[in-house]
């Protein structure tokens, strides 16, 4: 891998790639072991960041900007996510007092 220019100074591709896999990671363990829908929401959100972290880093690592506009693409849409899931949580928390997501499974009138 060769070094990317930030701040003056040069870093390794690899401490990009490592930390979008710590991050990448980190969101998964917190989708399968949460059971809050809000955290749930924000380990997604975490979960793309680092997809857009690599993106970024292969993009300016290639020297191609197609990889930067990708990702712009994918925060465009992750943020459109976040209006839409959220907009659904407060409506199930308006009409039902759950703080599980298990709980959403039971069909009630």
């Amino acid at each position: 891998m060769g070094s990317i220019d930030v701040a003056g100074g040069q870093l390794d591709a690899g401490a990009f790639l490592g930390l979008g896999a710590i991050l990448f990671t980190l969101g998964t363990i917190g989708v399968l072991v949460r059971r809050n829908p809000i955290v749930i929401l924000i380990s997604i959100e975490l979960m793309l960041n680092a997809v857009n972290l690599t993106l970024i880093t292969f993009s300016r690592q290639l020297q191609d900007t197609q990889g930067q506009l990708f990702a712009l693409m994918t925060m465009t849409v992750a943020a459109a996510e976040a209006v839409v899931g959220l907009a659904i949580l407060v409506d199930i928390f308006r009409v039902r007092d759950v703080d599980d997501i298990d709980d959403l499974s039971e069909l009630r009138g």
